[in-house]
């Protein structure tokens, strides 16, 4: 998979691309991650990318040119699958979502920042504005790297456990189960003897059961009929 990031400020995402697994299948050839930096597509000797809002109001906005320059550079070689607009006000990210976007082979990420982007912009470019929760950030550099954390590492290959995959919260529109590890006793809380007993079955209805119960008290609304 190939994801390029377009960002005027490619510093916030440096680390992360850096560590765990979004590393570990960049090495592996599995993803191929590159950050864009708008900067590099602004005309003046400034290196502008926002100016003022038509009509006034408080803050600054992207400007289309450098965007659009951008965008056009990275699409001669071939058509992403997505270009994304990280908004506010775009489709809420999920886990669906994630394993869609999974299957693709190219994705483009627009990471806005101040107000946002010109408007023709979304309109001319965009096939796809996500959001990652109903809050404001001061840019789609965070949200960026939540989407390609999620989308790459259902990448095969990138988790050494592919079954582990199976157990996610929302893989099945279910939370995940307790989780337990050594020592078997911690401040005088036990793990659950039937964890300890080495039957797989009865240990997977437990989990399962554990899965219903804590959907059914924490988000109901994942068992209601879309």
């Amino acid at each position: 998979m190939r994801i390029e990031v377009i960002t005027g400020f490619p510093k916030l995402l440096a680390g992360p691309l850096s560590e765990s697994m979004l590393k570990r299948a960049q090495e592996k050839g599995i993803a191929e991650i590159t950050v864009h930096d708008l900067r590099d597509y602004a005309t003046d000797r400034h290196r502008t990318i926002d100016d003022a809002p038509y009509g006034g109001g408080a803050g600054m906005v992207l400007k289309p040119e450098p965007l659009a320059a951008c965008i056009e550079a990275l699409q001669k070689d071939g058509k992403a699958d997505e270009v994304i607009y990280l908004s506010p006000d775009g489709e809420q990210f999920s886990q669906r979502i994630a394993t869609e976007l999974s299957l693709r082979e190219r994705l483009i990420l627009l990471c806005g920042h101040y107000k946002g982007i010109d408007e023709r912009i979304r309109s001319l470019y965009a096939t796809r504005e996500i959001s990652i929760g109903d809050y404001v950030l001061t840019g789609g550099e965070l949200p960026a790297l939540v989407v390609i954390d999620a989308v790459v590492r259902l990448l095969p290959g990138v988790l050494n456990d592919g079954e582990s995959l199976l157990t996610d919260s929302f893989q099945n529109d279910l939370l995940g189960a307790p989780c337990y590890t050594r020592p078997v006793e911690f401040r005088g809380l036990r793990v659950p003897e039937v964890l300890l007993n080495g039957n797989h079955e009865e240990i997977a209805r437990w989990r399962a059961a554990e899965q219903e119960e804590r959907t059914l008290r924490r988000r109901k609304d994942l068992l209601e009929p879309s």
